[in-house]
């Protein structure tokens, strides 16, 4: 009998979330696009707000209003712009760093000197001089001191100068 009113009450749940997203679509997506501008996007936010909305239906959470479906978006909306903005900071420091790119056959030298190093040696300078990482972050990384790094830095110098005198010559 118990399940006979769980079904009941599933089917009286799922009623009522299709009789909220029939209501409240509409008013939803023309939100999220006027924010938006992209009608794509604007779909998929409001298929999102849905979703959650679905689920906290289906929990037993409370009934959904038009303003709570609204700040669901505005939420989802301040994700997608943080996101968008954390996305536009990556590429313009992959553009800075690719217009860094070597050129000269020197700075292919240095690559090609890099190349023949060992790893400990190509590692610890690599985390040092490319990465910007200090003595102690270094450190943590290869799993050592910071003053173990500052050997290891010198002993990868040392490596490095005589395999790019060798290979300039």
């Amino acid at each position: 009998m118990r399940g006979v009113e769980t079904r009941g009450s599933n089917t009286a749940k799922t009623a009522r979330f299709t009789a909220l997203y029939a209501r409240e679509q509409p008013r939803v997506f023309a939100y999220a696009y006027r924010r938006l501008g992209d009608r794509n996007e604007a779909e998929e936010l409001t298929a999102e707000v849905f979703r959650i909305a679905w689920e906290r239906t289906a929990t037993g959470g409370e009934v959904m209003t038009t303003g709570w479906l609204i700040v669901t978006a505005r939420n989802l909306l301040a994700n997608h712009y943080r996101a968008t903005a954390r996305l536009t900071d990556l590429h313009r420091r992959i553009t800075a760093e690719l217009d860094r790119a070597p050129a000269s056959g020197q700075d292919t030298a240095v690559l090609d000197a890099l190349d023949q190093l060992p790893a400990r040696h190509r590692d610890v300078l690599l985390l040092s001089y490319w990465d910007g990482l200090s003595a102690a972050e270094t450190g943590e990384v290869l799993g050592c001191a910071a003053p173990a790094v500052w050997v290891r830095l010198h002993r990868a110098r040392k490596a490095f100068r005589a395999v790019y005198v060798e290979e300039s010559e």
